[in-house]
């Protein structure tokens, strides 16, 4: 479970449906706090149901990397990822 830190995930269900988020944290065994660097920010991450997640390949291992030391990860690290992750699913 602790090997999701850092993944790219699509949101199965709710309002945001749809949308790619990285994971930056682990609530519990049924949980995980998202972040997307817009909408949910690393300060306001949105918690949210594996189930209603799907995990993708792809994980963004410098991330997961600043988040395992305690460094800062800024929403526009977190924003440019995503969305250059989003131009290359298109292709």
């Amino acid at each position: 479970m602790d090997d999701c830190i850092g993944r790219v995930v699509l949101s199965k269900a709710g309002r945001d449906k749809g949308k790619f988020f990285i994971v930056i944290g682990i609530s519990d065994e049924n949980h995980v706090y998202i972040s997307d660097g817009e909408l949910r920010t690393i300060e306001r991450p949105k918690k949210k149901k594996f189930k209603h997640l799907d995990f993708m390949d792809c994980k963004f291992k410098d991330i997961e990397k600043m988040l395992s030391t305690h460094q800062e990860v800024t929403n526009s690290m977190i924003k440019s990822f995503l969305q250059s992750y989003d131009k290359n699913k298109e292709v």
